[in-house]
Formats: structure tokens, sequence, C-alpha cells
């Protein structure tokens, strides 16, 4: 048995399937599989996966990113399960290093590359995702010079878009949240991760890049502000215990209270406002964590981070309006 599959979730990307595909016949190790789960297609990558005889599960309809990777993951008997998206292209040792950084240790849950921009090769993409007290996800490093992310480092959680999973946790966590349907679905799971004593990292040595928006289409648009309002709902109704959401209230409340005004400056305030609204009021429809007294001591972890995590966006925030302004 190979130590990993390559499962590369697909929904229209036949333009992106060649060039991953040849990047992942270059990796420095061959113990590896690859699985593609085509989630309903209609731009014949369906049959251009069937004419190269590439292992694939094809869906008959588009459940979403977190249904299509459940459904390579519960497919194959590996010990570490890659999940990549379509529009990536991994440099040679990218497999190689990133079993090397999760095999590190049996507590590491997952491992997060250094995702850089396709097209502007000197600025990063993700350097491993982070969360903030304010609800606030975002990813490490974005748009920040590449060569700054250099070291190995913990991360809130990893970037399903190229990361390494331990396969066997997720009988113990549970799977990506089907709900979430797309968007803070790895955040999520990273989150219930750490609530259970796992953590997650960031190798920098396993390089890939990284178009972004490849199946949606572009950074910001209504069917992807409002479902990442409604998941960040979810988030933290299902993974924090009554009394830190009551905590947090104030922050996570000012938190929306910003982004809306934000979305609604750029056209997207009513899209958002359904979201949230979405979120309240289909909360009771996930399955919460259940919190158990051992793990205190992860949940005051997580709290710190969450507090630390705030700052820390306000520095990279900071950093990239200068670096906009021509002033860094």
């Amino acid at each position: 048995m190979k130590k990993a599959t390559v499962i590369i979730p697909n929904y229209n990307g036949l333009s992106f399937l060649e060039p991953c595909m040849e990047a992942l016949k270059n990796q420095t190790t061959k113990d590896f599989d690859v699985l593609v789960v085509d989630n309903g297609s209609t731009d014949n990558s369906v049959l251009w996966l069937k004419q190269q005889g590439i292992p694939a599960v094809f869906l008959p309809e588009n459940i979403g990113f977190s249904g299509a990777v459940n459904t390579g993951i519960r497919a194959v008997q590996t010990p570490y399960v890659i999940l990549l998206n379509n529009d990536t292209q991994a440099e040679p040792e990218y497999v190689e290093n990133l079993l090397q950084a999760i095999e590190a240790s049996p507590r590491i849950f997952s491992v997060s590359p250094k995702m850089i921009q396709m097209y502007h090769r000197e600025l990063m993409d993700d350097a491993g995702d982070m969360y903030s007290v304010m609800g606030w996800a975002y990813q490490r490093g974005v748009g920040q010079e590449a060569g700054r992310y250099n070291r190995p480092c913990h991360i809130f959680s990893a970037c399903a878009g190229a990361a390494i999973y331990r396969r066997r946790i997720f009988d113990e966590i549970g799977y990506f949240d089907e709900l979430h349907f797309a968007y803070l679905e790895d955040l999520d799971v990273g989150y219930r991760a750490k609530i259970a004593g796992y953590y997650n990292r960031y190798c920098p040595q396993a390089v890939v890049y990284h178009v972004g928006s490849g199946t949606s289409g572009s950074k910001y648009n209504s069917f992807k502000v409002r479902l990442a309002a409604r998941n960040s709902v979810y988030v933290n109704y299902k993974n924090m215990p009554p009394l830190q959401l009551f905590i947090n209230s104030v922050p996570i409340l000012a938190g929306i209270a910003v982004k809306y005004f934000f979305f609604r400056r750029i056209g997207f305030g009513r899209e958002y406002r359904m979201g949230i609204w979405e979120g309240i009021s289909t909360a009771r429809k996930t399955k919460r964590v259940l919190y158990q007294r051992k793990n205190l001591e992860n949940y005051l972890a997580i709290q710190w981070e969450l507090m630390t995590g705030a700052v820390i966006y306000m520095w990279e925030f900071s950093r990239r309006q200068l670096r906009k302004r021509g002033k860094l």
C-alpha cells in the first residue's frame, strides 16, 4: 500500500487538470496514488479523465467541496490523504516534503504547504490558515513576499487546497462538514482537531503554485460571500462551548459589523447579511463538538490563539496596505 493518496476535487476544471496532473507525475517520490473526485462536471472533464485512464469517482451532481473530498477520503485506505485543488501545480518535492513533515509526530493532524500565487510567484497565496477572536478566518501571508515565509511553524488550520491529513483522525473527530458545502470547512475540521489535542503545521519546503478561485471564478461573488458568512456562524457555534461563545460574543459581533460595512461598500452587503442570518437560523442543524473536561487545556490554548490571531491579522493587513501604497 502507498503512503498517501492525492485527492483532487474537480468541477468544470478541465483547463487546469492537465498541468496539475503533469506536476504530480514529476514528484520525487512515487509513494502515492491519485484519485480525482469529479463533482458532476459538464465541461468534458469526465471524458478527459476516462481517456487518460486516471482513477476517478464520478458524482452525478455537484455536492460541494466538502462532499467531494469526503467521498475521496472514504474511498481510500492509505495512512495519509493529500487534498489538492485542480488549479495548482506542485513543485517536484511537494509530496515528499509533506510526508516527512506529517510523520514527524503522531499528534500532527495536518500540514499545510507553502502556497504561492501562480501568476505572481514572488507573492504568497497561503502559509497556513489562521483564525481570530473576531470570527475572521484569513490566509497567513497572503500577498506578502514569498521569501518571508520560510520557517516551519504551528498554524490554526491547514488550507485544504493543498494539505496533507492523517486519515485515521477523521474517524475520531469527524469528516469535513458537508453542511458547509464550501468555504471554511478546512478551518472547521482543523479547529476540531485542535480541541481533541492534535495540531496543524506549516511546511515551507513543500511548495505549490495556486491560481486561486479557479472554480468560483473570482475573489468575491454573491455565492462565496453568502456561504462564507453562513459558515463563519457554523464554525463558532459548533466548536465553542457556551461559556467561550459568551466571552467572545462582543468581538464576534464587532467582527460581523466591520465585515458587513466592508461588503456593503463593495456591493455585497445584502449577501453577507443573508449569510449571517442563514447561519443563525440553521446552526442547530450542525453537529456541535461535545465539551469534555479533559480538553479544557486545549480550549484555553485555542482561546489564546484566537486573541493573538486578531493581532497578527491587523499586522498583516497593515503590511498589505503599505505594500499597495508603495511604502513597503
